[in-house]
């Protein structure tokens, strides 16, 4: 600013008030005040702005698994969206399920001031983030809860949608049923496992551990877990797979083996309706959630001191072939 007003010829406060469109500055010297801007290139620094005003930083933070899953791209689309109508900026950084990583990004984001922050957790203990949440910064949990914290928290409806699945196969005559699920240390993985024993138990099946394969959804490893499923006297007849990119690299496999297998995935992905037998999913709605956390996160930025809420949003079965192959 010192640089514009030296060659605009005129004072520091007559910068600041052209810059920030206050009254009091005649057009000609306004008009000078403009042209040096444009010579020398210069923008106002809002951050240095707003730390000396106390005032807020108009930024938000928004820690994912993993920002190229389609899930959570549509999740960050959704918070940025939301964002944006506030007038407020997204920062957005994924912690690659490592809870060391997301401990260094919510800390640096907090470090550089941001208002409030969205978190998909990873650690086992958010303790850490208590300091911030007693500053002031706002903390909003989503798609799976925090432990060592009490935040406003939006989740999928894991369990019923898994259950509600494993039923359909169930009442095509299937009995012998394969999950193939993520690390059951992440609370989602958990859930769709536990929906998946408990559609089975409610309709007298047992579950042959034999028939579960639980872990990151490596190409290899899928393989051979479909190799022990679809093999043998007790070979199941469908699967149902905890996430998208398990079902994708299920149906990879299953393009090499012959004969159909019913399947249904839990979470939707791109081209799922076009596949020759196109695949039934359970349908979560990321748009949707990443409003209500964005939504939870600015009414608790604007004051809202109310008990934390936990809400659970339905998920949508839909039939689209593959699950309705009957055994």
């Amino acid at each position: 600013m010192k640089d514009v007003a030296a060659a605009a010829g005129v004072g520091l406060k007559t910068v600041s008030r052209v810059v920030n469109g206050e009254p009091g500055v005649s057009e000609e010297t306004a008009d000078r005040v403009h042209a040096a801007i444009r010579e020398l290139g210069f923008r106002r620094n809002d951050g240095a702005r707003l730390l000396r005003q106390g005032s807020r930083t108009s930024c938000v933070g928004l820690i994912l698994e993993d920002l190229a899953d389609p899930f959570y791209a549509q999740l960050s689309r959704a918070v940025e969206e939301v964002a944006r109508s506030h007038g407020s900026l997204l920062f957005t950084g994924s912690s690659a399920e490592d809870p060391a990583r997301e401990r260094e990004l919510t800390l640096d984001f907090c470090a550089r001031r941001v208002d409030g922050l969205i978190v998909v957790p990873t650690a086992a203990d958010h303790g850490f983030l208590a300091p911030e949440l007693a500053a002031g910064t706002a903390v909003v949990s989503i798609d799976r809860p925090m432990n060592g914290l009490t935040v406003d928290t939006v989740l999928a409806a894991n369990r019923r949608g898994a259950a509600e699945a494993v039923g359909h196969l169930i009442r095509q005559g299937h009995r012998r049923i394969g999950y193939l699920g993520d690390d059951p240390e992440i609370f989602t993985a958990a859930e769709r496992l536990a929906g998946y024993r408990q559609a089975m138990a409610e309709a007298g099946h047992g579950v042959d551990e034999a028939w579960l394969a639980m872990g990151r959804p490596e190409p290899v490893g899928i393989h051979l877990a479909l190799d022990r499923m679809l093999s043998g006297p007790d070979a199941v007849t469908a699967l149902m797979c905890g996430n998208n990119r398990t079902t994708v690299a299920v149906l990879r496999s299953l393009a090499t083996c012959p004969g159909r297998t019913a399947l249904v995935g839990f979470d939707d992905f791109e081209l799922a309706d076009m596949l020759p037998v196109p695949v039934t999913v359970v349908a979560q709605d990321p748009m949707l959630m990443g409003r209500m956390a964005a939504e939870l996160l600015f009414r608790r930025m604007r004051g809202e001191r109310a008990q934390a809420q936990r809400l659970e949003i339905p998920t949508r079965l839909v039939l689209r072939g593959s699950g309705e192959l009957p055994c």
